[in-house]
């Protein structure tokens, strides 16, 4: 585990059976199986025609959902960025990942399909979706503008962001308890281009509103714009196909 600010680590995983994720699309995510307290691995289950069977009565794994941050296919790592914040098991784990220590994959899965053609982007994220920004940035082709807003506790959340995309990079601090305001004031201030792809990813309730917000009063067309619930205030494991579609 290494740190890449205070609140967001890095992990490097190694294995022969990651070759898939070579493929992996900008923003796409991973489940990731973490030992339950006591376990040196997480338990796993065999999968039956009748469903899950776990080897023994165990604890059960602790499943979250994660953005594969990079591959190298040379070295067979797979980076996961971590954001640590409270007290919650895969923060825990986080913190004091050594080297040997054991974890299981599952991936990469996702919908989204970048379109190198689109000159223009408008991004918007908390920290929770900081890794799949970076790999959007990553993906980007050099005739792309990317305008990006994050919102974040405050300047020590703050990263560099690497790419070949003309990006611009706006960072919010958020006021106490009010989760997306910022990310909110940023879209309704917003000179989004005709035609540009315009990608949100904070917590869950924050994204409709500016989903609707753009959707409604600024007229954007539905085709033009992903949106993801990362997250949901007072809930522990937000599941992770929140499009805010409903």
């Amino acid at each position: 585990m290494s740190a890449i600010v205070p609140r967001l680590v890095s992990v490097i995983v190694t294995g022969d059976e990651l070759d898939g994720f070579t493929d992996a699309a900008p923003t796409s995510h991973l489940k990731v199986f973490l030992p339950a307290d006591g376990q040196d691995e997480p338990n796993l289950p065999r999968y039956t025609p009748d469903g899950a069977v776990f080897a023994d009565e165990g604890p059960r794994p602790v499943v979250r959902t994660y953005t594969p941050r990079r591959y190298d296919p040379a070295t067979k790592a797979l980076e996961i960025q971590f954001l640590l914040h409270g007290e919650g098991p895969a923060s825990e784990w986080a913190r004091r990942a050594k080297p040997g220590d054991k974890l299981a994959v599952g991936g990469p899965g996702g919908r989204f399909s970048l379109e190198p053609a689109a000159g223009h982007w408008w991004l918007a994220a908390d920290e929770s979706a900081i890794p799949a920004v970076g790999t959007l940035l990553d993906a980007l082709p050099e005739t792309a503008v990317a305008d990006v807003h994050i919102e974040v506790d405050g300047p020590d959340d703050e990263i560099e962001f690497a790419g070949p995309a003309k990006t611009t990079v706006t960072w919010h601090h958020r006021r106490p308890g009010a989760f997306g305001a910022e990310l909110a004031g940023a879209a309704a201030a917003a000179v989004i281009a005709d035609g540009a792809r315009v990608w949100v990813a904070c917590e869950a309730a924050a994204m409709r509103d500016i989903r609707r917000h753009l959707l409604r009063e600024r007229g954007i067309p539905a085709a033009q714009l992903v949106t993801r619930g990362y997250w949901r205030a007072g809930e522990q494991n937000h599941p992770d196909h929140d499009y805010g579609e409903d």
